[in-house]
């Protein structure tokens, strides 16, 4: 059995905790369910591609996967995305998302992922996250 990851978006970091706290993750901004899309693995690559900067500019971010939620508590996390992230995937085409999917997996963290299958998750984030807008944040609620 592997990690569940839960995107969503909220209005701010307090909102997300409360959503995530209560851990009924009917956010009332829509939540975009996965298993196995861990965003330390994947979304500091794609975030990488599609703003045409390196990783380690990605990951210096403050909220580049910031743990939100209680570090000691076992099995449920609670980390921020970047706002670079939603934007540049709001903006983002099919086919850029594609590219970005693809790029992501040539990485050794991939485990030889199938780029339509990536791209249709980064298709879905990017519905999120244009919904989103300037208006919200995007998260990432991980449970064991």
């Amino acid at each position: 059995m592997g990690n569940i990851y839960d995107y969503f978006a909220a209005a701010d970091d307090a909102q997300a905790l409360e959503l995530f706290e209560d851990d009924c993750m009917d956010d009332p901004f829509g939540t975009l369910g996965l298993k196995g899309a861990d965003p330390y693995l994947m979304l500091g690559t794609v975030e990488a591609h599609l703003t045409d900067v390196s990783e380690e500019h990605v990951e210096a971010d403050p909220r580049f996967c910031e743990l939100l939620s209680d570090p000691d508590h076992e099995g449920h996390w609670l980390v921020s995305l970047t706002d670079t992230l939603r934007d540049a995937l709001a903006a983002a085409s099919a086919e850029r998302l594609l590219e970005a999917a693809t790029a992501w997996t040539l990485t050794q963290d991939s485990a030889r992922q199938d780029p339509g299958l990536m791209a249709d998750f980064l298709g879905r984030l990017a519905e999120l996250a244009r919904d989103a807008g300037q208006r919200r944040r995007l998260y990432c609620g991980m449970s064991l």
